[in-house]
């Protein structure tokens, strides 16, 4: 779960894909604001390919780019807030969420936390690295990583959590850069956008089942809600 927990019960990740999309159209829209072409907008570049590689309707991502981009008449505002804190048994947590209201937002977070501890700015981020990451398959035969990753200019590679493909840590600085680099070292990027590391993760396996069980539901029930883009939680694997 290291660099992002992700749902792993069926029913739990059910209606993912719809949830997945509105959570790329926000995306879109905020990265929009710094232009509609995504030629000239690398972060626009960026979240339109993974939209297009989880086969979000050309529809909806066109008007999510003139949505953001002001081309219709709409005002989009979506802040960028960090939610720091611990899952149950002291598992680190870090929440980000895009909203367009953030005093909705603040005491959704303060119910969803009643089952863990919400943090102070700060009380959690100092045991999580920021970094680019670029999930990406081999797209020719003896595609080596290790070699992708030194010419690419990554810092670091982990195997993902799909089977054949890697997550490439970069500066985040260099996240574009990378991205950019990487097919012509023989690797098909599926998608590339900031997040958190933890730095000292936790074994899962010093939690008995039915404390990881906590954990899980705890972290499904922060994923679900509308304003949540991402998850971040100090376990290992």
């Amino acid at each position: 779960m290291g660099a992002q927990w992700k749902a792993k019960h069926k029913d739990v990740a059910a209606n993912a894909k719809g949830r997945l999309f509105g959570k790329l159209a926000k995306e879109i829209m905020v990265a929009a604001r710094n232009g509609a072409d995504p030629a000239s907008n690398a972060r626009l570049r960026l979240v339109v390919e993974q939209a297009r590689k989880v086969s979000m309707p050309k529809d909806t991502l066109d008007r999510a780019i003139k949505k953001g981009a002001g081309l219709t008449g709409e005002a989009v505002h979506f802040e960028h807030v960090v939610y720091e804190g611990f899952a149950p048994h002291q598992v680190p947590v870090m929440v980000e969420c895009l909203t367009d209201n953030v005093n909705r937002t603040a005491p959704q977070m303060r119910v969803l936390f009643r089952k863990g501890q919400l943090g102070t700015s700060g009380s959690v981020a100092w045991d999580f690295e920021h970094l680019g990451m670029i999930e990406a398959a081999p797209a020719s035969a003896g595609a080596d990583p290790e070699m992708a990753a030194i010419e690419a200019g990554a810092q670091d590679l982990e195997p993902g959590e799909e089977d054949g493909t890697t997550l490439f840590l970069t500066a985040p600085t260099d996240l574009d850069l990378v991205s950019k680099a990487l097919p012509g070292q023989g690797f098909q990027v599926l998608s590339a956008k900031l997040g958190y590391k933890p730095k000292n993760p936790i074994d899962p396996a010093t939690l008995s089942a039915e404390q990881l069980e906590e954990v899980e539901v705890f972290l499904a029930a922060i994923d679900a809600n509308d304003d949540v883009q991402n998850v971040y939680a100090g376990l290992a694997g």
